[in-house]
C-alpha cells in the first residue's frame, strides 16, 4: 500500500470526524428547537423528527460514516480508527462558540485523558479476521461465547430501560448512554456481516439467498434505532461537551470486547499488547471521572452563588441551633428553595 492511499485514508478519515463532530451540534441545535415546540427528546417526545436542523446532523453523520468506511479501502485500520477521537474534539469547540457550553480546565483534561486511552486501546486492539460468508458469520454468532455476551446485553438494556431511565435518566449520563452503546456494540458486528454479504454479492457471490443476511439486516435496524434514539435522549439533557467524550469512549470499549468475543481477535495477542490494553481503558475511565467532576463543579459553583439577586434574597435561620438569636443576628442568607451543602 502507497504513501498516496494512506494520504487519502487519512484525509477521508479526518473528514469523517469532522462530519460527525459537527452532527452533533446540528442535532443538539434541533433538539433545543424542538424540546421548545413539544415534548423533549428526554421526556420521551420525538418532535425533532420535524425539525430540519436535526436531520440536517443525521445526514451529516451519515457522511461521516460513510466516510470512516471508505477510509478503510485505502489505509490501514491502525491509522483510521484512532482518529475518530479527533470528533470529540471538534464537537467540544464548536460545542463552545456555537452552543455556549463552556469546558473548563478539568474537563479538557478529561477529554484529553479520554482521547489518549482510547488511542492506546485502539493502537494495541488486535487486527480483525475478516469472514468469508455470511454462513461463517452465522457459526460465529451462535457460538456459546457471544450468545451469553448478546443475552447480557439484552439483559442489561431491559433492566436499565425498564428501572433505572424512568427515575435516573435525565439524571445520569451512564444511563442513555449505556444502553445507546451496549445496543451499538451490537450494531457494529451486525454491519459488518452485511456488508461482508454485500461485497461477496457484488464480486459474484450471491449472499441474499440465506434467510442469515436478512436476520443480521434486521438486528442492524432494530438495534441502530435504538442506539440514536437513546443518543438523542442523551444529547437533550446533557451537555454536548459531555455526551460526546463519554460516549466514544463507552462505545469503543464495548465494540471492541464485542468483536473480541465474536472475531476471536485476541486469541494471539501478546502480553504487552494486554497490558498496554489495560493501561489505556485506566486511562479512559479516568478522564471519564474528570469529565463528570468538572460537570458537578460547574453546577456546585452555580448553586452555591452567595448573592442570587435574580431570584430574590431569603433569610435562612437554622432552627436546629441552640443560639437562634445569634444566627439571626450574623446574617445568614440563602437562595431560595436551596440547602446549605453538608460539610
Amino acid at each position: 500500500m502507497g504513501s498516496s492511499d494512506n494520504t487519502v485514508g487519512l484525509a477521508l478519515a479526518v473528514a469523517s470526524s469532522a462530519f460527525v463532530g459537527g452532527s452533533f451540534i446540528l442535532k443538539k441545535l434541533g433538539l433545543m428547537r424542538a424540546g421548545k415546540l413539544g415534548v423533549s427528546a428526554g421526556g420521551g417526545g420525538y418532535t425533532y423528527l420535524l425539525e430540519p436542523l436535526w436531520w440536517a446532523g443525521l445526514i451529516t453523520m451519515l457522511l461521516g460514516e460513510v466516510a470512516n468506511c471508505v477510509a478503510y479501502v485505502f489505509a490501514p485500520a491502525v491509522l483510521v480508527t484512532p482518529l475518530g477521537a479527533l470528533s470529540i474534539i471538534v464537537s467540544s469547540v464548536l460545542a463552545h462558540f456555537v452552543l455556549k457550553e463552556h469546558l473548563n480546565k478539568l474537563g479538557v483534561l478529561g477529554c484529553i485523558s479520554c482521547i489518549v486511552g482510547s488511542v492506546v486501546v485502539v493502537l494495541h486492539a488486535p487486527e480483525e479476521n475478516m469472514p468469508t460468508s455470511v454462513e461463517e458469520i452465522w457459526d460465529l454468532a451462535t457460538q456459546p461465547e457471544f450468545l451469553a455476551y448478546a443475552l447480557s446485553t439484552f439483559a442489561l438494556v431491559a433492566t436499565l430501560v425498564v428501572f433505572f431511565e424512568p427515575r435516573y435518566g435525565q439524571k445520569n449520563i451512564l444511563i442513555y448512554l449505556g444502553i445507546c452503546s451496549t445496543m451499538g456494540s451490537l450494531t457494529v458486528v451486525s454491519i459488518k456481516a452485511v456488508g461482508v454479504a454485500i461485497k461477496l454479492t457484488l464480486d459474484g457471490t450471491n449472499q441474499l439467498f440465506y434467510p442469515h443476511t436478512w436476520l443480521f439486516a434486521l438486528v442492524t435496524v432494530v438495534c441502530g434505532v435504538s442506539q440514536l434514539n437513546y443518543l438523542n435522549k442523551a444529547l437533550d439533557c446533557f451537555d454536548l461537551a459531555i455526551v460526546s467524550p463519554v460516549y466514544y469512549v463507552l462505545f469503543t470499549t464495548l465494540t471492541i470486547v464485542a468483536n473480541d468475543i465474536m472475531f476471536k481477535d485476541g486469541a494471539d495477542q501478546s502480553l504487552s499488547s494486554i497490558a498496554s490494553e489495560c493501561c489505556g481503558l485506566i486511562t479512559i475511565l479516568t478522564g471519564t471521572i474528570l469529565l463528570h467532576a468538572s460537570k458537578e463543579k460547574k453546577a456546585a459553583s452555580h448553586a452555591a452563588s452567595p448573592w442570587p439577586l435574580d431570584g430574590g434574597i431569603s433569610w435562612y435561620i437554622s432552627l436546629g441551633s441552640d443560639d437562634l438569636v445569634r444566627n439571626v443576628e450574623d446574617d445568614y442568607f440563602a437562595a431560595p428553595q436551596s440547602s446549605p451543602t453538608p460539610a
